[in-house]
């Protein structure tokens, strides 16, 4: 059967009414006065031309039949490019200033939540206490605080796509994000109401005024300090806050005055630095100095605590004695530095806990400046002289000192260590390739290619940081592209060639990357053969068994199509989780999951739950890319709320009810299964595999352009022309489809796949029952909503390949009409709520948008205005960073 086509969309109207009262003000008054500094800036004409285009694209999307898009398309074709540049700016400046409305929006309406609920009354995948109470439900109170004890969640940072905004338009999104914030939680008004709107106001001209694009692309080390301004903005207090959040529901009236439950399950992880596949910008020296700045991060912010800590236990010694133990450790300070010792003391007359911790946070500070005399070897030096502070204030009687702000900077050393984040490294199999064949026919001292010296730099460069910073600051080594256990032998063979003898091998963990359908299908066999492999088997018996695995979600959806790379991806984890468990390993599968749809994105709590039975374990590791560490960490409250979620995830993942759902649900829909991965893949291949593709892609998106925009250090192909797709790397592709409005990376195949089943009962069952499914499904309605039909023929037309514009034409609306049909809905997101009126609320003004780009996009393919193609290329890069903003993902 075929399903009905419902309506296109739903009245924009119904979108608008649906927006609360709050965050409609904050919209409405960022509006008016951005208004007000564009007329101030660019005179009323401006302001009318802006408006006229606004009220245009608004006509156009609440009316598709009438003319309205074919008039807004006629006043952009008028616009001299000076004009087009200030109107894309201003519909940028725009999207910036909903976006951060919509995010203190969410901020407002968690703490609204949280003051009227409790946490176990949240649902289980929504609430880590609710999560636990399900999980002591299922298992039993011990074994549930068993696996509370083994829970493990590694986010790792990595810089690609860096986000299409410079670091000044956040930093000034920021400033703006704490004056809406002011004007809420204060309720102010008269003289401090004018006050906040002068300052809103400037911070909004200044938002206008600065240069949206940056003058050249930034180093690998501008995106270090990118995502360590993260750290010191919110997760150095974001994570003890989700401990002491934990212990407070764990240990009720009894928290804060006993040792925490839990231990600390959160630690960080960076590939910025140490990535370097297909990026010659990651070398050596940028690893170590990569691992310097975080550690200097690190220290700073541990100092700062230790003495704030310190500074706070004014604990007077005749009351609140320090123990035997606590002396001790006074007088082994004491022979550290006498004058260190005697300014802590003066500062701490008769209040022994805090000298003892004054001198701590001198140590720290030693550490960082690496005073041989002062400084600590080790954090697990640091920790044992905190809890001998802890152990006394307990002894003492005061037990909420001792579990209060002290246990907060204990949890801020277990988690962060004195390195922040594990510095991991990547590189492609075939360059280990050609440097052992290099090193075999030359010899290590030998006269050695340029790229050959650089891959035993970073080795080298991972025994200097481990010697600095202990194995738990570098030691994980992903090999790209694994295809033979040769590929993961290779690092440790390269190891030997960089090192002289083995006491001064670096400890390695070789972690391969499966990426290519073919890949995935092969892991188990290739993972087998890799057991054999002695530097394994010496890891193995060190780390107690334990096994990393990386899985590409990005190359195998690029290679197969969305809906077979992610069922390849659910049958490879099966496979390895099975084949771990009969060799008694400890499995760890890393998710190579980027931001946007295409690339594996969208709620990865979600995602944890639909996991083969076994997979997850308690442990769940995840890129976190550009972009998304911002959505997701940027904010303490959002960063918080995140955390929680995909933990509470964690842990119900391994629950019997939920590990039962998804091995029936396999099994019932296998058939469909092999059904939808034959067709989509058919359908996918008919298309990327068509006679000059390559060159058809590029045309109908800004492909070449996107490579031209000074987002991130990272070529955009590993080599390659645009002749062939093999090469490119899964950001562009992903980011050029959506800038056309088309998302294709992120849906195409699903619809021909769905009608080859043709069972609409079935597939609401699936829906209804196989939670892999459920999450494609709901993740590619998320991509739909994004695309927009009319907007992706102008775009697809440049290409002048009818055939092939046709094939994706037909396929979204095959697409659509079956999305819609299996949910029963009679639009994309009518069902949700929030997400839906983000996005067709955002529709028009993205739609503005997409025409600045598609006119500067026709100049430039037509080449019929030669001397102005650098214009029509500032026009055309500044759309993508406002296109960007507007559907809120670029890679």
């Amino acid at each position: 059967m075929t399903a009905p086509l419902p309506p296109r969309d739903f009245p924009r109207v119904r979108a608008s009414h649906e927006v609360p009262e709050p965050l409609r003000n904050d919209v409405r008054v960022l509006g008016e006065f951005l208004g007000r500094v564009l007329a101030e800036a660019g005179g009323d004409d401006l302001l009318a031309d802006v408006e006229r285009l606004r009220e245009l694209a608004i006509h156009a999307h609440s009316d598709p039949s009438s003319d309205a898009l074919a008039q807004a398309e006629e006043l952009v074709g008028g616009f001299t490019l000076e004009r087009a540049e200030q109107v894309a700016r201003a519909f940028t400046c725009y999207f910036h200033l909903a976006n951060l409305a919509e995010e203190y929006h969410r901020v407002r309406v968690l703490r609204e939540r949280e003051a009227q609920v409790a946490p176990d009354r949240f649902a289980p995948d929504d609430s880590l206490p609710a999560a636990i109470q399900q999980l002591e439900d299922e298992v039993g109170k011990d074994v549930a605080r068993t696996r509370l004890q083994e829970l493990e969640f590694r986010p790792v940072l990595t810089a690609h796509p860096t986000e299409a905004r410079r670091r000044a338009v956040s930093r000034s999104i920021r400033r703006i994000s704490e004056l809406v914030a002011e004007r809420d939680v204060r309720n102010i008004g008269g003289m401090s109401l004018a006050e906040n709107d002068r300052r809103l106001l400037s911070e909004i001209e200044t938002l206008w005024r600065t240069a949206p694009l940056r003058q050249s692309k930034p180093t690998v080390l501008d995106e270090v300090r990118t995502v360590l301004s993260i750290f010191e903005s919110t997760l150095s207090d974001v994570m003890p806050a989700v401990y002491r959040r934990l212990d407070d529901w764990l240990l009720q009236d009894a928290a804060g005055t006993t040792a925490p439950v839990a231990r600390p399950f959160a630690r960080l992880g960076s590939w910025i630095g140490g990535d370097r596949d297909g990026n010659p910008n990651v070398t050596a020296e940028v690893t170590r100095a990569a691992a310097l700045m975080a550690s200097e991060q690190a220290l700073v912010a541990l100092e700062a605590s230790a003495r704030r800590t310190g500074e706070g236990l004014t604990l007077d010694g005749t009351g609140t004695p320090g123990s035997s133990e606590l002396n001790g450790l006074w007088q082994r300070q004491r022979s550290l530095s006498d004058e260190v010792a005697a300014r802590a003391g003066a500062e701490s007359p008769n209040e022994p806990h805090r000298r003892v911790v004054l001198f701590v946070a001198e140590r720290i500070g030693a550490t960082r400046r690496r005073d041989a005399d002062l400084a600590y070897a080790n954090p697990d030096e640091l920790t044992a002289d905190l809890l001998v502070v802890q152990r006394s204030l307990a002894e003492a009687g005061a037990t909420r000192s001792a579990y209060g702000d002290l246990q907060r900077l204990l949890w801020q050393v277990d988690t962060f260590g004195f390195h922040l984040a594990e510095l991991e490294v990547r590189q492609h199999s075939q360059v280990h390739a050609a440097a052992l064949a290099d090193l075999e026919k030359n010899g290590v001292d030998g006269e050695l290619e340029p790229r050959t010296v650089e891959v035993l730099d970073t080795f080298r460069a991972l025994g200097h940081v481990q010697r600095r910073f202990g194995p738990k600051a570098a030691r994980r080594y992903i090999v790209s592209f694994t295809q033979s256990p040769e590929h993961l032998a290779a690092v440790y063979q390269l190891a030997d060639y960089a090192f002289a003898g083995a006491d001064e091998r670096p400890v390695i963990d070789a972690i391969p990357l499966f990426e290519t359908f073919a890949d995935l299908e092969a892991s188990v066999d290739i993972m087998e053969a890799a057991l054999e492999l002695e530097p394994v088997q010496r890891r193995l018996a060190q780390n107690g068994r334990r096994v990393e695995i990386m899985l590409g979600y990005s190359d195998s959806s690029k290679d197969v199509g969305p809906v077979s790379a992610t069922l390849a991806l659910d049958t490879a984890q099966a496979k390895i989780t099975a084949w771990a468990q009969r060799h008694g390993l400890v499995l760890t599968l890393f998710h190579g999951r980027g931001g946007a749809l295409g690339r594996g994105g969208g709620p990865a709590n979600r995602a944890v739950l639909a996991q083969p039975a076994g997979s997850v374990d308690g442990r769940f590791k995840l890129t976190e890319q550009g972009e998304v560490i911002f959505a997701r960490y940027g904010d303490p409250t959002i960063a918080a709320r995140h955390i929680e979620q995909v933990v509470a995830a964690t842990l119900l993942a391994g629950t019997p009810s939920v590990e039962r759902r998804n091995t029936e649900a396999t099994e019932k829909f296998t058939e469909l299964a092999a059904r939808l991965d034959v067709a989509s893949r058919t359908r996918f291949h008919e298309l990327v595999r068509a006679e000059g593709f390559p060159q058809w892609f590029a045309e109908v998106t800004p492909l070449e352009e996107v490579g031209l925009l000074p987002i991130g250090s990272r070529p955009a192909r590993r080599g390659l022309s645009v002749s062939s797709l093999d090469d490119l790397r899964a950001i562009p592709w992903v980011f050029s489809w959506s800038q056309a409005r088309i998302n294709l990376a992120g849906w195409y195949g699903l619809g021909t796949a769905l009608e080859s089943v043709g069972d609409l009962a079935l597939l609401r069952d699936a829906y209804a029952h196989w939670p892999l499914f459920a999450t494609m499904i709901d993740n590619v309605e998320m991509s739909l909503a994004k695309t927009d039909e009319r907007i992706a023929a102008r775009y697809l037309a440049l290409g002048d390949r009818d055939d092939l514009a046709g094939q994706v034409l037909d396929e979204m609306t095959l697409t659509r009409r079956w999305v819609l049909a299996i949910t029963d809905s009679d639009a994309v997101l009518s069902r949700k709520r929030i997400l839906g009126r983000a996005v067709q609320l955002r529709s028009p003004y993205v739609d503005a948008l997409s025409l600045l780009q598609l006119r500067a996009l026709r100049g430039l393919r037509t080449g019929d205005a030669v001397e102005q193609a650098d214009d029509l290329r500032r026009l055309l890069l500044l759309t993508v960073n406002g296109v960007a903003a507007g559907v809120q993902n670029t890679g």
